[in-house]
């Protein structure tokens, strides 16, 4: 079970659970939304869950797993369509779900800015609807490509099929910018579902589960034909790449949308403080079953551009945005089975095997157990009638089962004391902080295991690391056990092609395989051999070391020989390399012994020798050179007064410097505001140059605001 309680207020252990328990659910949501064309959830659920990752991550730095998906948005473009690389990035929202959330969330926004008491504070608010994002580039006011959200950085091109939709204009009314990319959602409204549904029936042909699928599947079809007969509708609210915007508010930018021709929600209002919001979200989610079309929250925006420029963004969420959602919807079904899953850590993962059933619109068949403990302590059982709760961040979960409905021949559940793969090794429990036992077991098998050999292999190619086409999880399990071409670690995917031309029988001649497919897999393959830095630490599976942590780890070493012999130095326990890394912003001290016992492990560095050899490592991309700090190590101490902590390290972030927790000979500034302490007596002892906030500002001004807007 998911913790109710907000993250803030998770001990290490709860935190450790959840975070466990998530990663099972996400993994098996991206198998039905990806793999299987069945989603589960929705794509704002999904996209909840994620965030609830980033969170947990964000406030226990050790529990980071390279399989982290905190950084990850929306779903890998279809390859039924042309690809849209977005020129600005399009994000998801934090979310918020009790009262006391959006309380938090007011007052983090306060503090960040150093808004006193007096200072007025608009936001806006507006539903938050279930459909399916989609970006509109209008130049010289006319469109030119639509695309869908994909994964955030590139989407599919769904220009012609979002030309038939009556709500979107082909040409702006009245004088738009030179180049503006309107966003917003396409949606089906409740009665048009109906009547699209009856008359699926009445052909016999398949009915759509819920308006917001069938209005993905219809501005997904390759026939524009057919999504002109669908009944789509578009609500604009957001706004990316743009040459220059018609207002300095987001009220007023969306109001210019109303007059371009787009449609735009009555339900947009401005607030001013935490009642004015809960009143709002209070009075949409009273009238939210009338609106005649799906919503499942409502999203807070500050007004001001310029204060959003200022609050910036965390991971892949801005700081100035949230979505407060609706409540959890339940139903009851019967657990038909439990079975146990093995990740790529080894960790094993109870999954409740359901009696499909409908929650909130959505068809549900599994849902995660999380470990053995929490089994036990609410003593579910093969046979049950359990209780499935759907929310926003822990979608699904069993609360429970029906006793009095409990089959006289249930027995409580055992927790396997063997790996389920070939070997039969033992499992054993994770210990804590304090050396007892924790929630979690793990096959004690590691790289003999052939279940986590696999799913190493499938996160080494996965989309946020080397991203092969072609070789996905069936292709790699194939291969795996292929005596004749076997790829059984990373560089053998690189010698597959020349292993080829030296076997008598060939890939294309091989069941599911053909001349085409066997060449573009070489050729997919052949075309990342060229990896960036922060992609090839991620795709390593390096325990702890998800995306977010590459990243800042490839910006600090800059290339790969420098963080291998980092890594090196720490595996042989050189305490000064493991203090440096641990005073990389965001690194502590549970990743850098991971990376320690990664890098003093034979086999792997000889599984990196293998690879090494057959890819070349690009460096990390090198700081904008107009910014005056871009490049150094820059450390903050003390009470600052211009801006607070958070945000000072935020716009160091943006113009290319390096924060740094502590102070040493490779600092190479300190900004020291009043009651600076022990690190201002580093700086002056490794002879760092110190200044003050306003010296800082003098130092760096101009420079923090070039960065493009982005919105959501």
């Amino acid at each position: 079970m998911i913790n109710p309680k907000p993250v803030s207020e998770l001990t290490l252990e709860e935190a450790r659970s959840d975070y466990g328990a998530l990663t099972a659910r996400l993994l098996e949501a991206e198998q039905a939304y990806f793999q299987d064309d069945a989603p589960v959830i929705s794509d704002a659920d999904y996209d909840a869950l994620r965030l609830r990752y980033g969170a947990i991550e964000q406030k226990f730095p050790e529990l980071r797993t390279a399989e982290s998906l905190s950084n990850k948005v929306g779903a890998a473009p279809s390859e039924k369509f042309a690809k849209v690389r977005h020129r600005v990035p399009m994000l998801s929202l934090s979310n918020s779900f009790l009262d006391a959330d959006v309380e938090e969330f007011v007052g983090r926004i306060r503090r960040f800015l150093g808004l006193g008491e007096g200072d007025d504070l608009v936001i806006t608010a507006e539903p938050k609807i279930d459909g399916l994002s989609c970006s509109l580039r209008y130049e010289d006011g006319k469109l030119v490509v639509a695309a869908t959200r994909g994964d955030g950085a590139e989407g599919e091109d769904v220009t012609n099929n979002v030309r038939t939709i009556g709500d979107v204009p082909n040409t702006l009314k009245g004088r738009a910018p030179d180049r503006f990319e309107v966003r917003g959602e396409v949606y089906m409204r409740h009665s048009d579902f109906s009547a699209m549904n009856e008359r699926q029936a009445a052909a016999g042909k398949p009915l759509f589960a819920n308006p917001r699928n069938a209005a993905a599947g219809s501005l997904r079809q390759l026939d524009a034909s057919i999504t002109a007969s669908r009944p789509l509708h578009f609500f604009a609210y957001a706004w990316g790449d743009v040459s220059t915007l018609p207002s300095d508010t987001q009220f007023g930018v969306v109001q210019a949308f109303a007059d371009w021709g787009f449609t735009v929600n009555p339900l947009m209002v401005r607030c001013h403080g935490v009642e004015d919001l809960l009143r709002h979200y209070h009075m949409i989610e009273d009238q939210r079953a009338s609106l005649g079309y799906d919503i499942d929250g409502v999203v807070y925006k500050v007004d001001r551009l310029d204060l959003q420029q200022r609050l910036g963004f965390v991971s892949r969420s801005p700081r100035w945005a949230t979505a407060h959602k609706f409540p959890a919807e339940k139903a009851t079904t019967i657990l038909r089975d439990i079975e146990i899953q093995v990740g790529r850590t080894g960790a094993l993962t109870p999954v409740a095997k359901l009696q499909p059933v409908t929650v909130g619109g959505v068809v549900v068949s599994n849902a995660t157990l999380h470990n053995e403990d929490e089994i036990a302590r609410k003593d579910v059982r093969v046979g049950d009638t359990v209780i499935v709760q759907r929310a926003g961040d822990v979608i699904p979960q069993i609360l429970g089962p029906v006793l009095e409905k409990r089959p006289a021949e249930a027995v409580p559940y055992v927790f396997p004391a063997l790996c389920p793969c070939s070997l039969q090794t033992p499992v054993v429990r994770d210990e804590t902080v304090t050396g007892g036992e924790g929630a979690v077991r793990r096959c004690s098998g590691e790289f003999a295991c052939p279940f986590q050999k696999i799913e190493h292999l499938r996160h080494f190619v996965s989309r946020r690391a080397f991203d092969i086409e072609g070789l996905g999880e069936k292709q790699i399990a194939f291969f795996f056990e292929d005596a004749e071409l076997p790829i059984r670690e990373p560089g053998d995917i690189f010698t597959l092609a020349a292993r080829d031309k030296q076997n008598l029988k060939k890939l294309r001649d091989r069941e599911g395989f053909g001349e085409t497919s066997s060449r573009n897999l070489f050729a997919a393959i052949d075309a990342r051999r060229d990896i960036a830095l922060e992609r090839f630490l991620y795709a390593l599976g390096i325990r702890h070391v998800g995306e977010t942590t590459a990243r800042q780890l490839a910006r600090a070493y800059g290339s790969w020989q420098a963080f291998e012999q980092a890594a090196l130095r720490i595996a042989a326990k050189d305490e000064e390399a493991a203090a440096e890394m641990d005073a990389i912003d965001q690194i502590g001290e549970t990743v850098v012994e991971a990376i320690g016992a990664y890098f003093g492990e034979a086999h792997n560095l000889a599984i990196l020798e293998r690879l090494t050899a057959e890819v070349r490592i690009i460096d990390a991309e090198k700081p904008r050179a107009e910014s005056p700090v871009a490049g150094k190590t820059v450390v903050f101490t003390g009470s600052l007064e211009r801006m607070s902590r958070d945000e000072a390290k935020a716009m160091a972030d943006r113009l290319g410097a390096k924060v740094s927790g502590s102070v040493s000979k490779k600092t190479d500034l300190v900004v020291a505001g009043p009651g600076a302490g022990s690190k201002l007596a580093d700086a002056q002892k490794h002879g760092v140059r110190v200044i003050n906030e306003d010296e800082w500002f003098e130092l760096v001004n101009g420079a923090g605001n070039k960065a493009n807007d982005q919105n959501l």
